[in-house]
């Protein structure tokens, strides 16, 4: 891989160890992918922030990056953490917990990364244009930029994110090229969408079917006529989870369809197969439901105006959690959604999710709206699961 002479000088380490260290990640990186050189990037996001998922180890690297005079050279953003920093007592996260996690923060915030915590960066700001080229992290993240926006990232881990970050460059292969951005397996969709879990069980059947073949994973998915934010996200963060994905092409709503034709192969998802997915997410029945929680990803401020007016003057029956980035709740708090979604029991929880919250083995059965939340419910947490459409879930909650 060609270095130009100022990075080469960082990875000689004339910026400081921090930087060295960075670009030799990155250089090594390069190398066993292949790359003929460095490409500068826009934006980051990083993943690996929840100290449940860090540890002693992470959080000492991160200490050691941030002692060693690394600092964000583009604007960067973090994943959601473990806790939210300011209500984590009213979500039952011990002291010891918060302590080691407001560490993680504030190693990041010395390095000048943006210590706001969440999965949809591209709702407050952190907002690539078509063709972009950024170094982002978490997997539904990833797979929106690529998908919905047209940027371009690889999925990235938490040390080359903040690799990228510290330097503002990443190596050049994988979903930066032309090349590895057509599309290679046709999905022809037979089923009907309506709501944001409809999307998310599609995602999951098309994730399943790409686990069972080889070579590159990028779905071309016709038969969807129309499909909000909303569905778009919840699709990103399912078939990302469940099929590796990175970038999907939906003909007349993603930017780069239009230059592709379908491939030759081509898979039929029925609504039978759709049936089938939800079945696959569903282990719990609507009594043993003890946890709820929407978010997954983080919600927009449409969302949560929805369960605002869904709530209104009504009461929750369990532990509800509402989960957001900060920034779209501080809306949520002007338009006056947050009163009423509190008043009615329910617990905002910024800056994290059920994902990577510290919460096993203090429920049993959670009851959510997103495949992917199922998932790792299931696979971190060992809960039962229930997936329903928003409007089920708010009914589920609410006491008669």
């Amino acid at each position: 891989m060609h270095l130009k002479p100022e990075e080469q000088a960082l990875l000689d380490g004339e910026s400081g160890p921090a930087a060295q260290k960075a670009m030799q990640i990155l250089a090594t990186l390069g190398r066993i992918y292949g790359a003929e050189r460095m490409i500068p990037v826009s934006s980051v996001q990083i993943a690996g922030v929840s100290y449940d998922n860090l540890g002693e180890a992470g959080l000492t690297w991160l200490a050691e990056m941030a002692a060693g005079g690394g600092q964000a050279q583009v604007f960067t953003t973090l994943n959601p953490a473990g806790m939210d920093v300011d209500n984590y007592a009213v979500l039952g996260i011990p002291e010891e917990f918060a302590e080691k996690q407001r560490r993680v923060l504030a190693a990041f915030e010395a390095m000048g990364v943006v210590t706001t915590c969440s999965c949809t960066p591209y709702l407050f700001g952190n907002l690539p244009r078509f063709g972009d080229h950024i170094a982002w992290a978490e997997s539904s993240a990833v797979c929106f930029s690529n998908s919905v926006m047209g940027a371009r990232t690889n999925r990235e881990g938490g040390p080359s994110a903040l690799a990228a970050a510290l330097i503002g460059r990443t190596p050049a292969y994988g979903y930066h090229l032309d090349e590895n951005r057509r599309p290679t397996l046709h999905f022809r969709v037979e089923a009907r969408l309506v709501e944001t879990a409809d999307f998310g069980a599609m995602g999951k059947a098309i994730g399943d079917r790409l686990q069972a073949t080889s070579g590159a994973r990028v779905p071309f998915i016709t038969g969807v006529e129309e499909a909000s934010l909303e569905n778009l996200k919840s699709l990103c963060a399912s078939v990302a989870t469940f099929g590796g994905v990175a970038l999907f092409h939906l003909p007349g709503i993603t930017p780069e369809a239009s230059a592709y034709r379908p491939p030759t192969e081509e898979v039929r998802l029925s609504q039978a197969d759709l049936e089938a997915a939800k079945a696959e997410l569903t282990s719990a029945e609507p009594e043993e439901i003890d946890f709820i929680s929407l978010g997954c990803p983080h919600l927009t401020l449409a969302e949560i105006q929805r369960i605002a007016q869904a709530l209104a003057g009504k009461q929750v029956c369990r532990e509800f959690w509402i989960t957001a980035s900060r920034p779209v709740k501080g809306m949520a708090d002007r338009m006056g959604y947050t009163a009423i979604i509190e008043a009615a029991g329910a617990k905002f929880a910024t800056d994290t999710c059920c994902v990577v919250a510290p919460i096993k083995g203090r429920f049993k059965a959670l009851a959510t709206d997103s495949a992917k939340a199922c998932y790792y419910a299931m696979a971190k947490n060992g809960f039962k699961t229930l997936l329903l459409p928003s409007d089920e879930i708010l009914d589920l909650c609410i006491q008669p």
